[in-house]
């Protein structure tokens, strides 16, 4: 099953964790990024969360630049698979962070946290140690 099918799937009450977690892994998924100078991945912040915005197809990154206002100019994107975001990028952002599925997608959507079973360990913020844990808590790491 494909990533958008399982997490409806999910959303109606279907779905299994884990195979949620596992299609979200082998899933190529589409990130936006920034152009400009210093730019990088398209992400928000919410929840002291580093959200990185990541889509299912280029049909769902344009419904995400319909919502925002900005159909009428090109999005650059990266095709990276989940795995990758989540045990490679994810931990390498300052402060947690999670990959948001689909944003624009009001029951397509699906967030995936900065937790243990999602990122490595030391990106989660469940475990109770670690820079991650600190800087989730707004402690000093």
């Amino acid at each position: 099953m494909e990533l958008a099918a399982e997490i409806a799937e999910y959303r109606q009450g279907r779905g299994v964790p884990a195979r949620l977690v596992g299609e979200f892994r082998r899933a190529v998924l589409l990130v936006p990024f920034e152009e400009s100078p210093g730019g990088g991945l398209m992400s928000a912040v919410s929840g002291g969360i580093r959200w990185l915005y990541a889509f299912t197809d280029e049909e769902a990154l344009a419904r995400f630049a319909v919502s925002r206002g900005e159909a009428d100019r090109e999005w650059p994107y990266l095709a990276v698979l989940g795995a990758r975001l989540a045990d490679a990028v994810v931990p390498s952002v300052d402060g947690p962070a999670g990959v948001a599925v689909n944003v624009a997608d009001e029951d397509g959507s699906m967030l995936f946290p900065p937790v243990a079973g999602i990122v490595p360990d030391a990106a989660a913020v469940d475990l109770g140690s670690g820079e991650a844990a600190a800087a989730g808590s707004g402690e000093a790491a």
